[in-house]
């Protein structure tokens, strides 16, 4: 695997902290900006808002610039939003420094996720889609308890000014061992229009199903993990941190080890992935009351949630390889129309006063929904065979990711 691929999975390491890190803060930044915790969550909703319209904005955006350029001032709009984070006043001005960093992280994760496939064969792509998420499986484990444990003893804004220390230090890595991209020009120019056409294909929209709601189901109830250990399972607030640590092991178990499996199985991996998760959701909503059913069960679904991520990833660029901007820019927003349904459905639980554990109930039936069209793709795969938007596109691989038979693409940009 490429260096440079693992120096954009650190760098995700700092995008994914400010991502998540909101899960351990939502108490103190409710009681410090006078908000109720539902009002407080909607800043998870705001930066995957951001992600949803910023991810396929600004990759049609920087489609013809030099990617490492992008990438670099991305990272810095981020490291700029996390100040700006730090210093609000008001809840209104967190809330637009979590959408402008949100378009930043956006931007960023969509041109690295195209640099880090290019960089690799196509039958090593869920491998390289492992690493940059497990960038986001080391923030669970190490940089939103961090952020927790920050935001109690020195107060969440410590925690948004870490975090842009942190994006500053991927800023430094890019730089030195991203390798340089010019421009590409005549026929290896990307064309906008060329790229659109991926969604003519119906494999592609439930591709992008089946990543919002497995992201729904999952984030619908990490949003709110907090609250209910303290309130429903009885630990004290001060093992937040710890429990949000033991997710992100899962988590980054979860990522090693779908992705190895999804390059040779990747519709089982999806799909079993998804059931396993539907699974440990009901599972927790009807034993959220015990505090070591709890903590278990918040280990599993970090491992469940993140073993499917590199295989849904890749999906996509199977999918549509003949546009690798779109196809991670896409990707990202139906990931994060997830982020943003899920835990808006958890609020709207908790105000209509069925507890903490009707979240758990509600992530459940999105992953369960999510299962479904997985089925529906794997059908729809087997009985028409690839991508038609990829047998139409001269540049593209022709992939079967279930007999991991593969021929590299001769696109050079």
């Amino acid at each position: 695997m490429p260096l440079a691929v693992y120096v954009l999975g650190l760098s995700v390491f700092a995008l994914g902290t400010s991502e998540f890190m909101l899960s351990g803060l939502l108490q103190p930044v409710a009681r410090d900006m006078g908000v109720s915790i539902p009002t407080a969550g909607l800043l998870i909703s705001a930066f995957a808002i951001g992600m949803v319209v910023g991810a396929p904005v600004l990759a049609a955006a920087t489609l013809r610039l030099p990617r490492r350029t992008t990438l670099m001032a991305l990272l810095a709009v981020f490291g700029l939003g996390q100040i700006a984070g730090a210093l609000a006043p008001s809840y209104g001005v967190l809330f637009a420094s979590r959408v402008v960093s949100a378009l930043a992280c956006a931007g960023f994760w969509a041109v690295g996720a195209a640099v880090a496939v290019s960089l690799v064969p196509v039958n090593a792509r869920a491998t390289a889609m492992a690493v940059m998420v497990g960038g986001l499986s080391i923030a669970n484990i190490a940089g939103v308890p961090a952020g927790a444990f920050l935001g109690q003893h020195a107060g969440w804004r410590a925690a948004f000014w870490a975090v842009a220390g942190l994006s500053a230090l991927g800023l430094i890595g890019v730089v030195a061992l991203v390798p340089r991209t010019e421009v590409p020009t005549g026929d290896d120019q990307p064309r906008l229009r060329t790229e659109l056409r991926i969604y003519r294909d119906r494999q592609v929209w439930l591709a992008l199903a089946a990543t919002a709601l497995s992201g729904g189901a999952v984030f619908c109830l990490f949003s709110y993990l907090g609250p209910l250990l303290t309130d429903v399972a009885g630990l004290d607030e001060g093992w937040v941190p710890t429990v949000l640590a033991l997710f992100g092991v899962g988590a980054l178990l979860g990522t090693v080890i779908g992705g190895r499996i999804a390059d040779a199985h990747l519709f089982g991996t999806m799909f079993w992935g998804i059931v396993a998760s539907t699974v440990v959701l009901s599972a927790l909503a009807l034993t959220a009351h015990s505090a070591v059913a709890a903590v278990s069960l918040a280990l599993m679904l970090g491992f469940t949630a993140f073993f499917t991520a590199p295989a849904l990833n890749a999906r996509m660029f199977n999918l549509a390889n003949a546009a690798p901007t779109l196809a991670g820019a896409t990707n990202t927003s139906a990931f994060n129309i997830g982020n943003t349904v899920g835990p808006w459905l958890g609020g709207l639980v908790i105000d209509a006063g069925w507890g903490y554990p009707a979240v758990a109930w509600t992530g459940a039936a999105l992953a369960g929904t999510g299962a479904v069209t997985t089925v529906g793709a794997m059908r729809l795969h087997r009985a028409a065979g690839a991508s038609r938007v990829i047998a139409s596109s001269p540049p593209a691989a022709s992939y079967d990711p279930e007999s991991q038979t593969s021929q590299r693409s001769t696109e050079t940009r």
